[in-house]
Order: structure tokens, then sequence, then C-alpha cells
């Protein structure tokens, strides 16, 4: 009986059960098998097989590429036609300047300004290219190589995980698609990054990377990363410092320099070390860089030059409207004079908030004109970006009683007008003196300056509630104000904004204003948006001799009255106190020839403070802030008030803008007119 292994080796192909031939040769063969000697013929079998592997094989690739294909085609569906594709406008950044020029915040989704490739230091973009996509120039939109170069990495954990995007990729994502990790989005994102290299320059791409990239903190493009992490312009960073920001866009929030400078330095070092390897940089400049990391400075905006930006916004909307495209916005703010307010002011509730149970406060300074020169919304914007200069309403208290003198002035009264001092009763209502204590006969002039509240309520109802609404409006305060007994009291709320900028036509001879603070809005490359006309034209809305005894009577809050503790020897100066029941509220408004400033605080809840009035806390900080404001400055005139070589009885409101003088002819009290004197 034959076996298997004498069988024929041109044995025909045996035929399965249902008569196909098989292919399958035996499983065993002896030895001395014929074909397996040496100088014998392969079996004919063996190469059908391998033409068989390799048209399956051939026939699984073009299976695969046609899936691919479809599969990409798909995708390229769900995405807007390529020939109709546009690259997305930027977000616009608004760049705000101070008075001097100096910048002061960016506002904004983008938190800078879009800047070119011509404008930025050489080394700066090379670093991009040196730790995101070295092969940038070469390749077109996809990089194989990077690709296999990251997998592997990935497989053998070295290095960490790798993405293989390239900078093209990364733009492509960041333009038109989602930052979700799925197939659909890595064949859409390769997609427009082909559509990418077609329609832009190697230059244009990095370009546009370099203004939308994701920096952390805010910061959308590499100017608002060197401002918010520098404290400078992207055109003046350094070589360590352009390296540590092209290392943070891997991970903005694991590398971001001001969270972990320890991995952040490291990433920053990797790239100064590629940028070697690579040529684009010699290595004693590397060397220099290893041995100056960069310093990490607080954001300019990050205190109370915020609320101040925020201002500038409300205001920037009625300026010019819709914005669509960079803006820089020139404003009155001065830095010296708005980082004194905010020291000041943080100083005082720092050192004496706790034991006063007083934990918030404003500060709004302006030029007689309404130019804004420093506003101060809260104790600590990161905290509370609640603005409270110009948004909280609190009431004024007493600060509002020379809006009550003011309309009785109006009406024929004068300083030395007798009203009694005693109590009080309308339909029920009872107010009393601070001190709960009455004068009887008082001029007008020492019961401003005592701040009795039995004679203003007796002034307010002799002219009308409604009149005094009238007045306070005709200087500038537009908040909702009730016209009745109790607003000579200052019970209708106003926000220090307002307040100020009403004291301000005191402070300038009667003219009204409103409050401002940009002056002149121009696009990125110099072209005007908006100029704010010439203030020459402001109407007089107090008569110049009504104003100067207006001064007079709040100069004497300095003499004799509640902010004797504000005096600064030389500088004629007049201002108002006030306190609110309960010590919720504590205000004080001064002024000078040049400078108006306004104190506001209290507790946002209205809970009252431990003793808080306008004559202690307020008082101290206008003090403390006019001290450096007017520091090494020559004393300005103001119209009633003697001092700076003038006369009150011969001032007039011309005089404080520097026109000749008007002679006042002083009221003569009772005494005077009795024996002719």
């Amino acid at each position: 009986m034959a076996t298997a292994a004498q069988e024929p080796a041109s044995r025909p192909a045996s035929e399965d059960r249902d008569g196909r031939a098989s292919a399958c040769w035996p499983t065993s063969q002896t030895s001395d098998d014929a074909s397996l000697r040496p100088g014998t013929a392969r079996p004919a079998g063996g190469s059908s097989v391998l033409k068989k592997l390799v048209y399956a094989g051939l026939a699984f690739c073009l299976a695969g590429l046609i899936g691919l294909c479809g599969v990409v085609a798909y995708y390229a569906s769900q995405l807007p036609p390529l020939s109709q594709l546009t690259v997305p406008k930027r977000p616009p950044n608004i760049a705000i300047l101070a008075h001097d020029g100096s910048f002061l915040a960016n506002r904004g989704e983008t938190g800078g300004r879009e800047v070119s490739l011509g404008e930025l230091p050489p080394y700066l973009p090379k670093a991009f290219v040196a730790i995101e996509d070295r092969r940038f120039y070469d390749h077109w939109g996809i990089d194989l190589m990077g690709l296999v170069r990251a997998a592997h990495r990935n497989l053998t954990h070295d290095g960490g995980l790798q993405g293989g995007s390239t900078l093209t990729q990364q733009l492509a994502k960041n333009l038109f698609l989602t930052q979700e990790r799925t197939v659909s989005r890595k064949i859409q994102e390769a997609i427009l990054s082909l559509w990418l290299e077609r329609s832009y320059s190697k230059d244009q791409i990095l370009e546009l990377y370099l203004n939308r990239v994701y920096f952390g903190a805010g910061a959308y493009g590499v100017e608002a990363a060197a401002q918010r992490y520098y404290g400078k312009s992207a055109r003046n960073v350094s070589l360590s410092e352009a390296a540590m920001l092209a290392g943070l866009v891997q991970s903005p929030s694991r590398l971001a320099p001001n969270r972990n400078r320890e991995a952040a330095q490291a990433r920053a070092e990797r790239v100064i070390e590629n940028m070697k390897q690579l040529g684009f940089i010699a290595p004693d400049m590397a060397q220099t860089a290893f041995g100056a990391p960069p310093e990490l400075v607080r954001p300019k905006g990050a205190g109370s030059a915020n609320y101040a930006a925020d201002y500038v916004m409300e205001a920037l909307d009625d300026a010019v409207g819709t914005i669509d495209s960079d803006i820089v916005v020139s404003t009155t703010l001065e830095p010296p004079m708005q980082a004194a307010a905010e020291r000041v002011l943080v100083d005082e509730l720092n050192a004496k908030g706790q034991k006063f149970n007083v934990s918030q406060g404003a500060f709004v300074a302006m030029r007689p004109d309404g130019a804004v020169t420093a506003l101060v919304g809260g104790r600590d914007y990161e905290a509370s970006q609640f603005n409270r200069a110009t948004s909280a309403r609190r009431q004024p208290g007493s600060s509002f009683k020379p809006f009550v003198y003011l309309t009785a002035f109006e009406r024929g009264l004068r300083p030395d007008t007798v009203r009694t001092d005693s109590p009080v009763n309308i339909n029920g209502w009872k107010p009393e003196n601070y001190d709960r204590g009455y004068r009887g006969p008082i001029t007008l002039r020492r019961a401003l300056a005592l701040s009795l509240n039995t004679v203003a309520v007796k002034l307010n109802m002799e002219v009308g509630p409604e009149a005094v609404v009238q007045t306070a409006q005709r200087l500038g305060i537009t908040s909702p104000l009730q016209a009745a007994p109790s607003i000579a009291l200052g019970t209708s709320e106003v926000t220090p904004l307002e307040l100020v900028g009403a004291y301000a036509t005191f402070a300038n001879g009667g003219l009204g204003v409103a409050p401002y603070v940009i002056t002149e809005v121009k696009t990125a490359d110099g072209k005007p948006v908006f100029s704010r006309p010439v203030s020459g034209d402001l109407e007089q809305v107090i008569d110049p001799r009504t104003d100067a005894m207006m001064n007079e009577m709040m100069h004497n809050i300095f003499v004799i009255g509640t902010a004797q503790r504000a005096r600064m020897p030389g500088w004629p100066m007049a201002g108002k106190t006030g306190t609110t029941n309960d010590y919720k509220d504590a205000w004080f408004v001064g002024y000078t020839g040049n400078l108006v400033a306004g104190v506001w605080l209290g507790n946002d809840d209205s809970t009252p403070t431990k003793g808080v009035s306008g004559g202690n806390l307020p008082t101290d900080i206008w003090h403390n802030f006019m001290k450096i404001a007017l520091k090494d400055q020559k004393p300005v005139a103001l119209a009633g008030v003697a001092g700076a070589g003038q006369d009150p009885r011969y001032a007039s409101a011309g005089e404080s803008r520097g026109q000749p003088r008007q002679r006042i002819k002083r009221q003569k009290n009772f005494f005077e007119r009795l024996f002719g004197l």
C-alpha cells in the first residue's frame, strides 16, 4: 500500500467536497522526497501561493485606499467648499494708552494686537519652528516623517505623548475646528492644512499662527502673551523670553511660567537647544540665553488699571460703535495718579478695614474740564470686577448738600444769610444733627461747614425739593433723584463718577462738564477713527459769582469743618464730606483749581461700618492722594478762595482759567446793613 510520501511530486490537485481544486500540499514528506533534494525544482504550487498573497495584499491596499478616500471625501463634504473658504477675521484688539502714550491695558477677546513677522526679532518665529515643527519649510502641510517620529515616541514613551501636528495643522485647528481629539477632526485638519499651504506662503502661515495660537491666561497671539508675562511688546522680547513663549504653547495650562516656572524653564531650554542644533542661533547666543532666564512681571492691567480700562470700554461704545479691526485708544488717564489712587485706597483699607468693618472703596480723580485722570472701582480687581466708581449707586449723605445751598444762592440767599438751627418735624420725620445738638441762629456759611442737617432740610423746603433735583441734574447727576424732603441729606443714590463730575463744575468756575476719558481712537496702522472735539464751548451752568460763593463756603470745610485734617498749606481748596445713616456710606469730594477727587467707602451689601464717616478715612485717603498728585506743583487759584496770591473778594471763575478777574461785591450781613457799614 503506497504512502503519501511515495506519491509523485506532480500529483494533481485534489478536489474538495464541492469539487473545487485544492492547492494544499501534504502536511508531511519523507526526507528522501525528490522535490526537496538539492538541485531539484520547487513545487509549482509555491509560486502560485506567493502570487496570490501579493494579489491579496494589493487588493487589500487598494480597498483600504478606496475606503480611505471615501472617508476623506465624506469628512471633506462636512466642510464648507474649499473654493469659498476664507480665513476668519481675528477678533479685534483694543489697546488702551494713557495720557502720556504709555500702555495701560488690552481689551478684546485676544488680549493683544496683531503683529507682522517683520516687526518681530528673527529668533522669535524660529523658536516656534524649532520646537513645534522643525520641517515647517520643507513639508506641504502634513509631515509624514513627523507623524512616524511621533508614533515611535508614543509607542516607546520617549519624550511624552506627541501629536505629530505641523504648525499648519495647528493653525487649521485654531482657525476652523474645535479642540476635540477625534479621527474625523484630524482628517478635516489635514484637508484644511493642504488648503492653507496651497493658498498662503509659509511666512504668511507662520504669521497667522503666531497671532492666533493660545498662550494661556486669556492671551491669544504672541503680542498678548508677551504683554501678559513680560509686560512688554513681542517686538522687544529677548531670546530666552521667546524660547519660553514658544515652549508653553504645547500645554498652556501646564507650562505657563506664572504657574509652573520650573517646567516652563526646562521646556524653554529645550527650545534653545533645538534652535542651536538647527543652526537658528549661534552657540554663544544659546549660552547667553541659558544664563539669563526670563523674569516675569505682574501684568500692568492686573490692578486698578483694569477698572479704568473697563470704563474706557463703556465709553468706547458711545464713541465709535462697532469695532472690526485692531484699534488704539488714547485716554486722559495719568499713570502716576492712577497708581497713587490705587495705593492710597488699598493701603488705607488694608490698615484699617478690619477695625472699622469696611471692605470696599472707590476713587475718582479728574481735571476741572471733566478729563478723568484716575479711576479705581474697588479694592481688588481679581476678587471683584464690579466697578463701584461707575456703577455703584450709593447714598451721598451730606456731600449732596452743596446742591441745596447752590439752589438757595440762585434764589437770592448769601453765605451770610442767617437761618435757625432748631428741631425739624416734617409730617413726622424729625432729622437731627450729627451731634444731636442745636445752635440757634447761624449763617449759611457756618451751617454748611458744620454740616448741619436741620438747616439743609429747611433750605430744601424753602426752595423746593424739585428745584434741588433740577440743580443737581444741571450739574451732571444722571441717576434718578427723588424730590423729597430727605433729598437734602443725600438719600437719593448716585455714583462716585457722577458726584465728582458735578463738583468739577464748582472747580472750573461754573462750566457744565461731562466726565470723559477718551481723547482719540486710531486703527493699528494709524488711521483716525475718532477724535474728541475741543471742549472750548462748555455751557455756563452756574453764575461765576455764585460759584465763587460756593467755593468760599466749601473752603470752610477745611478751616472749621469736617475736613480740617485734609488741609494742604498754600493750596486753595474746597470740598464736602458725607456720611449716611448707620455709617453705611462715607464720602469725601474735594478739589483745587486744577484737580477734583472723590472717595467712597462702604460695604457692597450695605452693612454698617464701625464709625467710618466722611471726615475720617475718606478724608485721609483724599489727603494722601493729593500730597502725591500735587507734589512739586505751584498752587493754582480757586475762585472765591484766598490763596495762591488771590483775594477771595475779587475772585471769579475766570481767574482759575487765566482770565481777567472780576470784582465780586460781597453781600452785607444784617448788622452791616443795619448800621450802614
